[in-house]
């Protein structure tokens, strides 16, 4: 499993975006007003990415007072992150797609549906800014006697 290529996320997003577009310019009469929930959860998500990219590299890095960290976790957190980067793409697509739309509406409703897109867009991009700074937490650092190797077997 290779790292997270920001094309996938970016072609992920404008997908979302598109989408998000063509749905609320054909049904936004008939939905209410936009949820808070979904903004929080994605916040929140980012938070606890976040907390938890720190926490480990650390316990990689075997920092005084931290324990070791298991392996398994490690896997299982980088699975997560990859899910969440392009989850939070998504997510950031829609958002923009759904702001981009309702900025171009007059209406008094779609003014007051611009906080909660914006926010949302906002949590979006931190979820998938904590998702990808916790992937590469997870990557094992390079020893110096891996250079070594790596110099050796050159010649």
């Amino acid at each position: 499993m290779g790292p997270t290529r920001p094309a996938t996320l970016v072609v992920a997003g404008l997908a979302a975006a598109a989408v998000a577009w063509w749905m609320i310019s054909s049904f936004y009469g008939d939905i209410p007003s936009l949820p808070w929930l979904p903004t929080v959860t994605l916040a929140a998500l980012a938070v606890l990415e976040g907390y938890v990219a720190i926490n480990t590299r650390q316990r990689i890095e075997r920092r005084p007072g931290r324990e070791p960290v298991d392996p398994l976790a490690v896997a299982r957190y980088v699975v997560l992150a990859k899910a969440s980067s392009l989850a939070g793409a998504i997510f950031a697509g829609f958002y923009a797609g759904l702001v981009g739309w309702l900025l171009i509406e007059r209406t008094r409703a779609a003014g007051n549906d611009i906080p909660a897109a914006s926010a949302g867009l906002a949590a979006s991009l931190a979820l998938v800014g904590a998702a990808l700074w916790l992937e590469r937490s997870c990557r094992v650092p390079k020893r110096p006697e891996d250079d070594r190797d790596s110099d050796t077997s050159d010649n």
